[in-house]
């Protein structure tokens, strides 16, 4: 009888929506009706053995105030799984403890998962005909500058990080800004969704060849997938990766790094020999693990935070 208690004490455990630690608060971050939402959305789970959240369908935010001395500036982190899962705690939580420690003010998106952006459904490239996750970044970022006076945030310096799926994520709200991609629901819709500056680490999706067979492709085009389309407009940009990424490709990055480049935007990117995929902030003992100091000089170069 306990066992079996226990059991369902468990299975009700695991079904649970992903909760942040104490004290902070999770949102949804639309008012009503969520747009272009699925009909019968199966019930959002948080993985057993680490935060892996699956089937978002009521996608929320949780604001992380930063620790110590406030900078002013802000950063919506989109974490990475795919467009299948979200990795909450390798690529947002533990994200918002470096940034918070900085002086910078986390808003982490647990946007619409799975099928929300370009991803793989049943061995093959799928292209949703909504990117509901691009939606739910839009409107984050509106919503971040809506409440940038009680937050103590600069409407100026709010930008965006993502990772893997997220870094797509990253690309793609930098690059469709001029109008929102569902219907303006309230005054959060008519302030800008363009981010001041963006950091793609470890990008995905992005690379116009990175599907097809390895020993035709053309290597030598570093094309961008169509869309993508970086202007003048397009937010100055950070990224980095690992040249031993299997999972991605560091293709991925440099057809970004290219098409921006060619766009006039101003661009610092990082290449390095190891590091693999999904590194975050776990490899401190190789040289891939200076990226967020990088990342902080580069946020000082250009003017988000003081020197």
């Amino acid at each position: 009888m306990l066992s079996a208690l226990l059991a369902l004490v468990g299975a009700a455990l695991h079904a649970t929506t992903w909760q942040p630690g104490p004290g902070l608060e999770q949102v949804p971050i639309w008012p009503g009706d969520v747009p272009d939402a699925l009909p019968h959305p199966p019930p959002e789970s948080v993985g057993s053995d680490w935060p892996k959240v699956s089937h978002v369908s009521v996608p929320t935010m949780t604001r992380y105030p930063p620790k110590g001395h406030n900078t002013g500036a802000a950063v919506v982190v989109f974490p990475g799984g795919g467009y299948q899962i979200l990795a909450m705690d390798l690529e947002g939580t533990e994200i918002c403890d470096w940034l918070t420690s900085r002086g910078i003010t986390c808003i982490l998106l647990k946007y619409r998962v799975p099928n929300s952006g370009p991803t793989w459904v049943d061995n093959h490239r799928y292209y949703p005909k909504v990117q509901t996750a691009l939606q739910d970044a839009q409107r984050t970022i509106g919503l971040v500058r809506e409440h940038a006076a009680g937050w103590g945030v600069d409407p100026h310096k709010v930008g965006v990080i993502g990772f893997s799926a997220g870094g797509h994520l990253v690309a793609a709200v930098s690059a469709h800004f001029q109008h929102r991609t569902y219907t303006p629901v309230d005054a959060a819709d008519r302030l800008s969704s363009r981010p001041d500056f963006a950091m793609a680490i470890y990008p995905g999706h992005l690379w116009v060849h990175e599907d097809e067979d390895h020993a035709t492709r053309n290597e030598n085009d570093l094309g961008l997938r169509p869309d993508i389309h970086p202007t003048a407009d397009t937010p100055p940009t950070f990224i980095a990766m690992a040249e031993d990424d299997h999972v991605d490709g560091v293709e991925q990055a440099l057809a970004y790094y290219v098409a921006l480049h060619k766009a006039g935007v101003p661009t610092e990117m990082h290449l390095y020999a190891q590091g693999g995929h999904a590194f975050g902030l776990r490899k401190p003992n190789l040289p891939v693990g200076r990226w967020p100091e990088l990342a902080e000089r580069w946020l000082r170069a250009i003017g988000v935070l003081s020197h």
